[in-house]
């Protein structure tokens, strides 16, 4: 920790009643149970700088800011006007105003600062993390931890090897909910569960013609620190920030923006700790043309043996399955369970009839700081194993979906298979697509590569094409190094 001079000893102790009265509010919300004890003396005050100034980072800000045992010293985003506003809620909910900057190896240079917490967009997530760990700082980092596969092991190799806390955003890990819906699982008691379903059925509209739109970015943003690590290309979208999400160079589609989090509960779940054997992903953008690249209507399988992973993205108009839209359904010998918020959900018996009902929230930002202070990274909900191993999940599937062909349905019902579970889960996607109208006979579906996975070595079985896509060519100077270089 920071040692602080007389003088910050001084204000932090005339600021920390007005801080506890904002910190008191999260406490409330989340029960008295559920929430991680704060420290009170000044003296202990950890410092923190928030990278990422958009949505998530604005949650970062509500969570840091609201607290008593740290403060927010920085707010760092390659668009300037973005920072200044964050900086302006830092400063009403702490009290003090906090320092905005642009290129976050500013921050990394600050000795008073203990703590990164980021919340780029996701091309940028692992060289941040690293750089972070690399200046002795703990992280917390937001999901998808990486943008491929490489990124998040050797993130976990910078976190063992500099000796720092690196927390994961999957809050659900945190949340006393899904804790018992996790035990009852694992406990039995809807009997052996061979098969978890994610599923992201979240529309998202079109984000507009693919054109040159570079001659409006604003002065006030830095596209080539905003670029970073992904290729300085023209922007070929009218929304800069956001809409990453679906380019593949800076984003992961919604597998990787909201799945990430049913992707993890999947896993975790099955009480799987490795890659798996094998990934299958289909689909396609389906329903709009536009400047969008990832898939909007997706399935991936990933084959573990004896268990098997489905994840569903459906980006256009739909109803929900067994209750769930965004949420995870496990099937089990004895009945099934269904998580259908970040914290809540229920389990039935084979008929459909609720017999256990969950709920109950939890303090993930609280779990990160105690464990910084303890030093003890198996205090850690989401350590960055967890969120490597979760996240290249999602990179795997997108692997085998960009490197398949245009097919016909018969042909994607035929490559299925005589798998049952396939067939219903193909049966269900194409209902999908023809209640929303999309002309299934003139528009061939995505069908990816079926790719062997060695989860050992976190690589594909004889196909250097697929091996290729785990990691990427880095613009200097944003290079994440590679395995043994961190």
């Amino acid at each position: 920790m920071t040692d602080l001079n007389r003088r910050r000893f001084l204000e932090d102790s005339m600021f920390a009643a007005a801080a506890a009265v904002a910190a008191g509010s999260v406490t409330q919300a989340l029960g008295a149970e559920e929430a991680a004890p704060q420290s009170t003396s000044p003296i202990e005050k950890l410092g923190v700088a928030i990278i990422g100034a958009g949505g998530r980072g604005g949650d970062h800000i509500n969570n840091f800011a609201s607290r008593q045992d740290v403060e927010v010293l920085y707010v760092c985003d390659a668009d300037l006007r973005r920072a200044e506003g964050r900086a302006k809620e830092v400063t009403k909910k702490q009290g003090r105003e906090p320092k905005v900057v642009q290129d976050m190896r500013q921050v990394f240079d600050d000795k008073s600062v203990d703590l990164i917490s980021t919340a780029t967009p996701n091309h940028w997530h692992a060289l941040t993390a690293i750089w972070a760990m690399q200046a002795g700082k703990d992280v917390y980092v937001e999901k998808p931890v990486s943008h491929n596969v490489s990124e998040g092991r050797r993130m976990v190799e910078a976190a063992r090897k500099y000796n720092k806390i690196c927390q994961t955003g999957t809050q659900s890990r945190s949340n006393a909910g899904m804790k018992a819906m996790i035990d009852y699982l694992h406990a039995g008691k809807i009997g052996e569960v061979t098969l978890a379903r994610g599923l992201c059925y979240k529309p998202r509209g079109s984000i507009g013609p693919r054109e040159d739109y570079s001659s409006r970015m604003p002065a006030h943003c830095n596209y080539d620190l905003w670029c970073g690590p992904a290729p300085l290309d023209p922007l070929s979208r009218k929304n800069l920030h956001y809409d990453w999400h679906w380019v593949w160079s800076t984003g992961n589609g919604d597998l990787g923006n909201q799945g990430i989090h049913q992707m993890d509960l999947c896993r975790w779940g099955l009480g799987v700790d490795n890659l798996g054997r094998g990934v299958v992903s289909y689909g396609g953008r389906l329903g709009y043309e536009d400047a969008g690249e990832t898939a909007n209507t997706q399935v991936s399988i990933h084959d573990y043996g004896d268990k098997t992973l489905v994840f569903e993205v459906r980006g256009l108009r739909t109803d929900k399955l067994k209750g769930a839209d965004v949420g995870n359904i496990f099937q089990g010998s004895k009945g099934y369970l269904v998580m259908t918020s970040y914290s809540s959900g229920a389990a039935f018996d084979p008929e459909g009839n609720m017999i256990e009902k969950f709920q109950g929230g939890g303090d993930h930002y609280g779990n990160f700081l105690n464990a910084v202070r303890s030093r003890k990274v198996d205090e850690l909900n989401a350590d960055i194993l967890e969120g490597h191993l979760s996240s290249a999940l999602c990179h795997l599937a997108n692997i085998s979906y960009r490197l398949g062909e245009k097919v016909s349905v018969e042909e994607v019902k035929a490559r299925l298979g005589d798998s049952s579970e396939n067939q219903e889960t193909f049966g269900r996607f194409v209902a999908h697509l023809n209640d929303n109208k999309v002309n299934l006979e003139g528009t061939p579906l995505n069908f990816g590569l079926q790719l062997a996975i060695n989860p050992e070595t976190e690589s594909f079985v004889n196909n250097s094409q697929a091996d290729a896509m785990l990691t990427r060519e880095y613009r200097a100077p944003y290079v994440v190094p590679a395995a043994g270089q961190v």
